[in-house]
């Protein structure tokens, strides 16, 4: 049921959501002159998968997990972007491609060994990785590795069709504070 909704729903905000894409997508080419951005991350049963936000940082920019980024990297409208999460946005390709849901853990880097481990002792790539969930609508980041795996597990053990909802509201509503490197 709820790969349905992500369906659904993706297609929708894909569909609906395309001028505030395409509006992004030019300002960003003036802003960093490469708008999208094409990372490798952590998916479902540790499967990598090519995660696509809009660009917030100056090409060239390490890759790292935003909580150790370079925040004189992130440009004026990267920042706004961050605090408004319309950076994420692109992220809705993934879920239509059945890369992610839009509620589930935050993928992550295959470098973060710590939350790797962690989020593998607690079972959580057993489900798609998410643009939204539990841990994002609490403020809990990737710098907490064991804190956002057993917050991730939590979410995971009650996610209902209700909780699904729920965090997408929440989120859409302000929840959480935004992306660490954007505060």
């Amino acid at each position: 049921m709820l790969r349905l909704l992500d369906i659904v729903f993706s297609l929708l905000g894909l569909v609906l959501g395309f001028p505030v894409l395409l509006l992004v997508y030019l300002v960003g080419l003036f802003d960093t002159g490469a708008p999208l951005f094409w990372q490798e991350r952590v998916g479902r049963h540790q499967k990598p998968f090519t995660l696509v936000k809009f660009r917030t940082m100056r090409v060239g920019t390490a890759s790292v997990a935003s909580h150790l980024a370079d925040t004189q990297a992130i440009t004026p409208m990267g920042r706004f972007l961050r605090r408004t999460k319309l950076d994420e946005l692109p992220q809705l390709w993934n879920v239509l491609r059945g890369e992610m849901s839009l509620v589930g853990p935050r993928p992550g880097l295959f470098n973060q060994q710590e939350l790797l481990q962690a989020r593998q002792a607690h079972g959580v790539f057993a489900a798609r990785p998410g643009i939204t969930g539990l841990a994002q609508v609490s403020g809990i980041d990737m710098s907490t590795p064991e804190l956002l795996a057993q917050t991730d597990a939590r979410m995971l053990a009650h996610l209902s069709v209700r909780n699904y909802f729920n965090f997408i509201v929440q989120t859409v509503l302000g929840g959480g504070h935004g992306d660490a490197a954007a505060r």
